[in-house]
């Protein structure tokens, strides 16, 4: 009977002194853990925290803290992409800004300090103060429908529309500019009308931007395209040209802000550097989606695929 009680005895102690070591090492372990998070945190690194454990609920701890973790390094990711693209959109902007206003202020100050020009000069120099000005109202609506189409201040019903139709009017829109450049036009839009979900005006703009880019960046390849096919589900307008193209390096950033084409295309034609992020925003709220592929020189082709409509 004795012997019982001291082995009970002995058993309870050494539970206890298990339960003691235990209980300091979990604090240890959650001390390590409060320090690595801080240090993780005010570093701002992309460290995970891993500590050898076989706590239960210390280790569904540790899961969601690295959870959390990987949540908060996208985040912080996405804020700095976003600063980064917003400090770049403001230069650009005061350059847009600045280029043509520096010239309407040129043009005033020879209309004021030179009253000996003649009435033909005078005229010469209003016409560029008219033209200078429309550009700088123009790059402000850019900005301003972009802002408008990111915040979902934007009215674009959707509706039944006539792709074959539209497609063909905005190519037509472009004929007599195309060939006075001496560039071809190929078009492939089906003879029956096919529909797709959308909304007219919006893809209008989407056309329009596509069309000016081709023209714009690939005049060089002396042809154009637009084409249409379809198949049960879907849609796809495909604008093309045959020009310098976009290096693989550069297609995932065309439709980001301020990306102007600088190290992939001609730098004779610059424009805001929005026209395509437009173009993306507004097929979006259509429920499409585009893409883009390109081989330098033989050819560049943005696809907008929308839902197909045969009811």
């Amino acid at each position: 009977m004795v012997i019982f009680l001291l082995l009970l005895i002995v058993l309870l102690i050494g539970i206890i002194m298990f339960q003691v070591k235990a209980k300091k090492q979990q604090s240890v372990t959650i001390q390590y853990v409060h320090r690595k998070l801080q240090a993780i945190i005010n570093e701002e690194t992309s460290e995970k925290i891993l500590v050898p454990t076989a706590n239960q609920e210390i280790q569904q701890l540790l899961i969601v803290l690295n959870a959390l973790l990987d949540h908060n390094q996208k985040v912080l990711a996405t804020h700095r992409k976003m600063e980064s693209s917003m400090k770049k959109m403001l230069a650009n902007i005061s350059h847009d800004l600045k280029t043509p206003l520096t010239v309407v202020l040129g043009y005033t100050e020879i209309l004021q300090l030179n009253h000996s020009i003649s009435a033909e000069e005078r005229q010469r120099l209003l016409t560029g103060v008219h033209s200078k000005t429309l550009e700088v109202l123009k790059i402000i609506h850019t900005f301003f429908d972009l802002a408008k189409l990111e915040a979902g201040d934007t009215n674009y019903p959707m509706t039944k529309i006539n792709i074959s139709e539209i497609c063909r009017k905005n190519i037509l829109s472009f004929y007599d500019m195309v060939t006075s450049m001496g560039l071809e036009i190929e078009i492939v839009i089906p003879e029956t009308s096919i529909y797709a979900l959308g909304n007219e005006e919006a893809l209008d703009r989407a056309l329009n931007n596509l069309l000016s880019n081709a023209i714009a960046y690939g005049a060089g390849g002396n042809v154009i395209g637009l084409s249409v096919r379809n198949d049960d589900t879907s849609i796809y307008i495909d604008v093309w040209d045959r020009g310098k193209g976009i290096d693989e390096y550069h297609i995932d950033n065309v439709f980001e802000r301020m990306y102007t084409l600088d190290d992939s295309r001609n730098k004779s034609f610059q424009g805001s550097g929005l026209g395509l992020t437009i173009t993306k925003r507004l097929v979006e709220l259509m429920d499409g989606s585009i893409q883009l592929s390109s081989i330098p020189y033989e050819k560049t082709i943005f696809t907008i695929t929308l839902k197909r409509m045969v009811y």
